[in-house]
């Protein structure tokens, strides 16, 4: 079988070259995120330690609180977490660009989102819970392996490490009632089995909320009403519907949430707002609210890859970034380049000027099977990760324990909120006219260690 190796000497070589690494020692990834008294893991041999289960409560739709969770065991080692969120940064802005392009290229003409941050995580969690043949093939994907393994062994990282710094990055940009991250995990297994204490503990790690219930799959149609009504109720009714099709033979159901909610209000507090077009493709249009504000920004008209970059502040921790494409240049030519690279390039040539600048009211959610992110990305990934050919000898004490649907499912939320009094800018000169009247790219990012939380095109900002 091909070997499935990530492309980690690229991710390194990109942040170790960066401008705001150039005075620090390198530090290889693994060495960050390595468990305590690391050695090289057989493969074949059993564990040394007896796998240690929990019991799961019954699913009742009228228990609809979380886990209970011990904050003393959340994130135990805050060593080194800045070059820990550093690395991370840039290794989950490589895998999600990865999956994100994948994704683009199934959805070619549909609004698209995807959090690499949350996709990374729910990777890890899945990790957590593998045998060491398939954790091994998790961290090659994930950029996480030591690189000198042996055919028969592994050097493991601790999972639990990198999921809290994953929660980190959230918790840096949550500012309150002003913009909201909220990340969620729903697990349901076999009514009769126990889970693994350590992939329990790595749902807490990276979530706000957890709920993880045992459910009755004999009668799917009966699960699939109630993990569902579950699943809603817990979710203030976001997510309807979310699990179709189960099998009376199910084992494991997963789902994370990942939910930015912002407001236009504050992000952007357009001076008017009017109905315009926006043109979906070359022959359709459709008529959509269009917000318009004069003002400065920092933009740039990149004319090598034909296309103008706006940044807007959504708050002092994170910014959105707006890429349209010149005239006659489609998105998808845009989205096919290396979006990590062009943000080196965007960055230090951003300038700030006088726009007339016309934006859509949008708002964006996507359910994303990671199945089939992985088999977009290349098919031996999900095969190897997740399908036929995963073993997952530590999530629990069925055997074999399959994973039948994992999702991800990703919002970004933007309310209108109330007017707010506004502090009159100086506004002399011609500004640049500037309409995202046509599908365009965005991306959230944490401002400090450029972690991109949020990866979306609009090609239909009604929708």
């Amino acid at each position: 079988m091909q070997k499935l190796q990530f492309p980690l000497l690229m991710v390194l070589l990109c942040w170790c070259f960066s401008g705001s690494q150039a005075n620090r020692v390198y530090v290889h990834p693994f060495n960050l995120f390595a468990a305590e008294n690391v050695s090289c893991e057989p493969l074949q041999n059993p564990s040394i330690k007896p796998l240690e289960t929990v019991p799961v409560a019954l699913l009742d739709v009228e228990v609809l609180t979380p886990d209970n969770r011990d904050p003393a065991e959340l994130d135990p080692q805050r060593q080194n977490i800045s070059e820990r969120t550093n690395v991370l940064s840039k290794l989950s802005n490589t895998l999600g660009e990865r999956m994100y392009q994948a994704l683009g290229r199934k959805h070619n003409s549909t609004n698209t989102l995807l959090s690499p941050v949350s996709t990374f995580g729910s990777l890890v969690n899945f990790y957590l819970g593998a045998s060491k043949k398939t954790a091994k093939s998790f961290q090659d994907l994930l950029g996480l392996s030591r690189g000198t393994d042996g055919e028969d062994c592994v050097y493991l990282v601790d999972g639990h490490k990198v999921l809290s710094t994953l929660q980190a990055i959230n918790s840096i940009v949550d500012d309150g009632p002003k913009d909201t991250i909220t990340t969620q995990v729903w697990a349901f297994t076999h009514k009769d089995a126990q889970l693994s204490g350590d992939f329990i503990q790595g749902t807490q790690d990276f979530s706000d909320m957890s709920f993880i219930r045992g459910v009755d799959f004999s009668k799917p149609q009966e699960a699939e009403e109630l993990v569902n009504s579950f699943v809603e109720k817990t979710s203030d009714g976001t997510m309807k519907n979310v699990f179709k099709d189960l099998s009376p033979n199910s084992n494991f159901l997963f789902i994370s949430s990942f939910s930015f909610k912002g407001n236009w209000t504050k992000a952007f507090q357009p001076e008017k707002t009017s109905l315009e077009e926006f043109h979906v493709n070359e022959t359709a249009t459709v008529m959509t609210s269009m917000m318009t504000r004069t003002g400065h920004y920092h933009y740039m008209n990149d004319k090598m890859n034909k296309c103008t970059v706006v940044k807007l502040s959504l708050n002092k921790q994170s910014y959105i970034l707006l890429v349209l494409p010149h005239e006659g240049v489609r998105l998808s030519d845009i989205e096919s380049k290396r979006f990590t690279n062009l943000m080196e390039r965007w960055h230090p040539n951003l300038q700030e000027g006088l726009l007339e600048l016309s934006l859509p009211k949008f708002s964006v959610s996507s359910v994303n099977n990671l199945d089939d992110l992985l088999t977009n990305v290349n098919p031996l990934l999900e095969t190897t990760l997740l399908g036929a050919e995963a073993e997952f000898s530590q999530l629990g004490d069925i055997k074999p324990f399959t994973i039948d649907k994992a999702i991800n499912t990703v919002q970004f939320e933007m309310s209108e909120g109330e007017a707010e009094a506004q502090v009159k800018e100086q506004k002399a000169g011609i500004p640049l006219k500037t309409s995202f009247n046509k599908p365009f790219f965005f991306s959230v990012i944490e401002e400090h260690y450029d972690s991109v939380l949020l990866m979306g095109k609009v090609t239909d900002p009604t929708v």
